[in-house]
């Protein structure tokens, strides 16, 4: 068993990790309330650009888009977004798993024809584990993410794939949904999967009324063809700052569960430590009495004859004061001699 001093300095020690768990639980929960704000700002402006491309993808209008043709895929990027600091969980930990899972099925195509953007010092860091070059990206893109930074992004991913540089650029994510629950996503971002695009907004239709608007037959100019061919980059930039976003908030949300679980298992911890101190401090006090009882003993039992008394099992050796006895049994004779000649 551990000495009173060390039990004592383990619980003074997991109190102070307890003050910096909560403490970050704090700062993450207040982080997760302002990314949950910024993402029910851009709600209303998402589902708008998403309805105006569905209805007019839904009325059959012939589109031609560089970015909506697939080709052979013989050079893919890959961006994946994570965070710059650790204590999140497996936050970090399923990213970087199905970066490798994505990074083996296109082994194939050789390493120099596998780009990987990296938004985050943690994926930053397995992806040159991994042995590959990280792509340039905006350095507050994972902690404090803006529409500007990911309109970059995304038109550097854009170009690259008119000038036909790469063939295919993929997204991995996590999607936050709710507090306790983070989905982690890969999606294809290049080309555009327009028929998708049209089933994603109705379902969103459907899962949410919105209030009934008088449908109007709009006059497009110059075209509806031009005005999609000129909404699908917004909707694409759009698509790479909701990531972007939706990866703060679930790292913050994966943040605040973790802290707030190591908070509990150190509350738990100091009162098993507790206990334990309590025993050894009560263990410790009884030796004590032990070891004065024992010394009083000693003293008495050499001045005073000692009695041997002889059981079934073996001797026990029963010590007691001779004068005490003499004394009590000469008292007890006493009141019995008295009682008895009152009696008769």
């Amino acid at each position: 068993m551990a000495s009173l001093k060390e039990v004592k300095t383990r619980i003074n020690s997991v109190k102070s990790t307890r003050k910096i768990t909560s403490a970050m639980k704090m700062v993450a929960s207040a982080k997760l309330h302002k990314a949950q704000g910024a993402i029910e700002n851009m709600l209303p402006y998402q589902k708008k650009l998403n309805k105006i491309l569905t209805n007019f993808l839904s009325a059959d209008l012939p589109i031609e888009s560089p970015y909506i043709r697939a080709r052979e895929v013989k050079r893919v990027a890959i961006i994946a977004f994570s965070s710059n600091t650790s204590l999140c969980g497996a936050f970090n930990a399923n990213v970087i798993k199905m970066l490798l899972q994505t990074v083996s099925e296109y082994r194939t195509l050789g390493q120099d024809n596998i780009l990987i953007f990296p938004i985050g010092k943690k994926v930053e860091e397995a992806v040159k584990r991994m042995g590959f070059q990280p792509g340039e990206i905006p350095p507050t893109l994972s902690d404090k993410p803006t529409y500007q930074e990911a309109s970059d992004l995304a038109d550097l991913l854009m170009k690259m794939y008119v000038a036909g540089e790469i063939d295919r650029v993929e997204l991995i994510y996590h999607h936050f949904k709710s507090m306790g629950v983070q989905i982690l996503l890969r999606e294809t971002y290049l080309p555009i999967d327009l028929t998708r695009a049209v089933e994603e907004g109705k379902e969103l239709e459907k899962q949410k009324e919105e209030e009934r608007e008088v449908v109007n037959d709009y006059i497009v100019e110059p075209s509806a063809e031009q005005l999609i061919a000129d909404l699908i980059p917004t909707v694409l930039s759009q698509k790479l700052f909701t990531a972007a976003v939706d990866s703060n908030a679930s790292e913050h949300a994966a943040r605040t569960l973790a802290m707030q679980v190591a908070t509990d298992n150190a509350n738990e911890l100091i009162q098993d430590l507790t206990k334990q101190y309590n025993k050894s401090r009560q263990q410790a006090i009884t030796n004590e009495l032990l070891d004065i009882v024992g010394g009083s003993m000693h003293y008495f039992l050499i001045q005073y004859p000692v009695f041997k008394v002889k059981l079934k099992n073996g001797n026990l050796y029963i010590y007691i004061f001779a004068l005490e006895i003499v004394l009590n049994f000469y008292l007890y004779s006493s009141k019995t001699n008295i009682r008895s000649s009152f009696r008769t």
